[in-house]
């Protein structure tokens, strides 16, 4: 007999050991993802008193399969219509999270005097919190539907956009030697033109070949199809260069603008599932004590680091996208964790050789103790914003929970921000071309001329100076186009809402020129990091601060404007005011909500209207989603049905109170449904049966009995149909279908 592949025997251990702790995890409520990493320490090498894996190389390819259905999941869950349709707000929140907790990630790392590239890859950890542990959390603690989890939600995706850049920027950086402004730029540009390729591409083949084979799609061919892609473009990523992690998100992400990405979610769930598991437990087996107790202090810190800076700058970046305190307290102390792209961004590291081995089990350990914290800051949130509002100034309080006092833009007003970020854009990408010839010319050409007259030294700042010099006009614009302008004013006066994100572009373009100025003195001067963005900070206050400047700029920009045609241009920039507070809701706090109608549900079978839940909870139902149908504005006769998909208005409070009932209110377990198995049985008529002279109604035996007739007996090959009207004699066989205690009974009267 062939003896079992060592393969077999780990994936047995590692399953039946992922299965036994997660059903611990399951009863004492907390994280699946946790008993995962739980399981993975005990089949390690590490723990000497278990079981162990034997083939750990076998068991990593596993697990780089479990990465990539882990982001072709991701990509289903995502779409780019669902991005646009977010708005502004996420986007700034996203971007403002991740780049406050990567630098505070970088900093930690050098403070302990880590490596440059460990800084780094710490830094890009630390950004990415967990989109599963915080969507278990909000579900476990009945926070759902409430508005603020539904901000948390869609900045998280956002995070995970972005955390696939990051990926790819940090590859980049762990491939070059010493990887500098035009080697990041051509990334990027890299990274754009295949994603645009490969989704334009797959919008054009795949949703047609799923629409020409429909009727020959079963759920198993779908499967087959749905992987297979998924395959195929994790190759084509890494044959250019890219991971195939990200192969497998694009092809997701295509997939997600089909009609059967509902359909293919579900039936990828399970093998997602499988091969998540085997992932998660591979990240656990890499957890050493020793390494965890050498590093004791790191752990600390970090965990202190993940909680007050998402605290902090958490709730800043949602402050920023506009949303009132205690709105952006709850969101940014429900992101105090770290998980599953931690864990991705660091096999990452360990793949390329580019870290250390001990940062992988510490940031795994970091990950589980802020994971077991998530409840608790979640919960701690509002007592902090109790504790700022006794101490803060009324005033300050004030202004900061006015910000979300109007969530609600009219079609004006998002014309103005449509016009107005168009303008920003066109005039961003046309100045930063400019600088951009500017830093090259001067670098390429004036550079070496003036080191073949001066020293390197006096050549490399005579240069310096003369670039800044031709530049401080162009960057000036840069900064400062636009935020005059009727719609910039307009948006900055009609709606506090607006304040943060215009105050967030203006930010966006300073960095763009601090990027640009580092590079320059970076590449003049090679002094020390902090020293170089110090001074790009100092040139940009003077830049703006210079009237001299301002002048030369508009200047500058009204010779270009005369060049091109100026009235279209003014024409653009004239318009009338609208009145304020136009169009607003009363009840600014309500929202859309979606829920499920559990299959075991005591709602399902009844009409909305004898549910009465606007009378009961105060909430409308706006849409029922039923497969692939969609009913909007239902009737009051509609009747729902187990696993509809409602779409309910209403605030916080009424929405909380309308998702507990949902879930609460069941139909009763039945503890004997073992024993209602329905049996048939043949039963033939004696002289003493009740039913003998009777009809089939009359006999009772479907009222009384709660049995069924199915047919009866005639000599024939197969039963005949029995007529409601038949009169039962002595000596009919009848066939009778019921439950077991059922049939006895009528046995016995028979």
């Amino acid at each position: 007999m062939a003896q079992l592949p060592d393969l077999i025997k780990d994936l047995a251990l590692i399953l039946v050991v992922a299965g036994t702790v997660t059903l611990i995890f399951k009863k004492l409520r907390q994280p699946l993802v946790l008993g995962y990493l739980v399981a993975g320490f005990l089949v390690s090498p590490h723990m000497p008193y278990t079981m162990h894996v034997m083939d750990e190389s076998a068991i990593r390819t596993w697990a780089d399969i479990g990465v990539m259905f882990l982001l072709f999941s991701l990509g289903l869950d995502f779409s780019f219509k669902k991005i646009l349709k977010m708005g502004m707000s996420p986007i700034i929140a996203a971007m403002s999270i991740i780049f406050s907790m990567s630098l505070l990630g970088v900093g930690v790392g050098h403070a302990f005097h880590w490596s440059r590239m460990d800084s780094l890859f710490l830094g890009g950890m630390l950004a990415m919190s967990s989109t599963t542990i915080i969507y278990k959390a909000f579900d476990e603690m009945g926070l759902r539907p409430q508005r603020f989890a539904g901000l948390v939600m869609s900045v998280l995706i956002l995070e995970d956009i972005l955390a696939i850049v990051m990926m790819i920027m940090l590859s980049s950086l762990a491939n070059g030697q010493n990887p500098d402004g035009e080697q990041m730029l051509a990334s990027v540009l890299r990274i754009g033109f295949f994603l645009i390729l490969w989704f334009v591409v797959g919008l054009f083949i795949v949703p047609s070949l799923l629409r020409n084979t429909r009727k020959l799609m079963t759920d198993e061919t779908m499967v087959i199809v749905s992987i297979g892609l998924c395959c195929l473009m994790a190759w084509i990523s890494t044959t250019v260069g890219f991971s195939s992690a990200f192969g497998s998100f694009i092809m997701g992400s295509i997939l997600a603008e089909t009609i059967e990405a509902d359909k293919i979610i579900r039936l990828v769930e399970p093998v997602k599932n499988l091969f998540g598991a085997i992932f998660f437990v591979s990240v656990g087996m890499l957890v050493d004590p020793k390494i965890i107790v050498e590093h004791a202090l790191p752990i600390i810190i970090l965990v202190a680091t993940v909680l007050l800076g998402q605290g902090i700058f958490g709730s800043a970046g949602f402050m920023l996208s506009g949303q009132p305190l205690k709105t952006a307290m709850r969101c940014g102390f429900s992101m105090a964790q770290i998980g599953e792209f931690a864990f991705i961004i660091a096999s990452l590291g360990l793949s390329l050789g580019v870290i250390s081995d001990f940062l992988y089990p510490v940031v795994v350990a970091v990950s589980v103790i802020t994971t077991f914290l998530t409840p608790y800051m979640i919960r701690f949130a509002e007592p902090c914003y109790n504790s700022l509002e006794r101490h803060l100034p009324k005033r300050w309080i004030r202004r900061l929970d006015h910000l979300g006092s109007a969530q609600v833009t009219t079609p004006q007003e998002q014309s103005n921000w449509k016009k107005l970020l168009r303008k920003i854009i066109v005039s961003t990408l046309i100045y930063t071309i400019l600088c951009t010839a500017v830093t090259t010319l001067m670098l390429t050409f004036f550079l070496p001329f003036i080191r073949s007259i001066l020293p390197h030294w006096w050549a490399n700042a005579v240069c310096g100076v003369a670039t800044l010099a031709v530049l401080a006009p162009l960057m000036r614009s840069l900064i400062m186009k636009h935020n005059h302008g009727q719609e910039f004013k307009v948006l900055w006066i009609e709606n506090r809402l607006n304040r943060l994100p215009l105050i967030f572009t203006i930010l966006v373009r300073i960095v763009i020129v601090a990027a640009l100025l580092f590079y320059i003195c970076n590449l003049l001067t090679h002094f020390a990091s902090a020293v170089v963005i110090t001074l790009a900070l100092v040139i940009i206050v003077i830049m703006i601060l210079s009237r001299k400047l301002k002048h030369r700029a508009i200047r500058l920009e009204r010779m270009f404007v005369k060049n091109l045609q100026s009235r279209d241009i003014e024409a653009q920039v004239h318009g009338r005011r609208r009145p304020l507070y136009e169009g607003r809701l009363l009840d600014r706090s309500i929202h859309i909500s979606d829920f499920e109608v559990p299959p075991d549900s005591a709602w399902a079978g009844k009409r909305l209207n004898q549910l009465r839940l606007s009378n009961r909870f105060g909430v409308h139902v706006s849409s029922i989603l039923r497969g692939r149908q969609r009913m909007n504005i239902p009737y009051g006769e509609t009747i729902l049905f187990p696993d509809d998909r409602l779409q309910a208005i209403g605030n916080d409070e009424q929405l909380h109170q309308f998702g507990k009932a949902l879930k609460e209110e069941l139909v009763p377990e039945d503890e004997h449904i073992e024993e209602r198995e329905m049996k048939l049985q043949k039963l033939i008529l004696t002289d003493r049966c009740p039913f003998v002279g009777k009809t089939l109604k009359e006999s009772g035996i479907r009222s009384r009995f709660n049995c069924m007739v199915v047919g009866i007996e005639e000599g024939q090959a197969n039963l005949t149909m029995i007529n409601p009207l038949h009169v039962f004699k002595k000596g009919d066989i009848i066939w009778v279908v019921g439950e077991k205690a059922s049939l006895l009974q009528l046995a016995q009267a028979n």
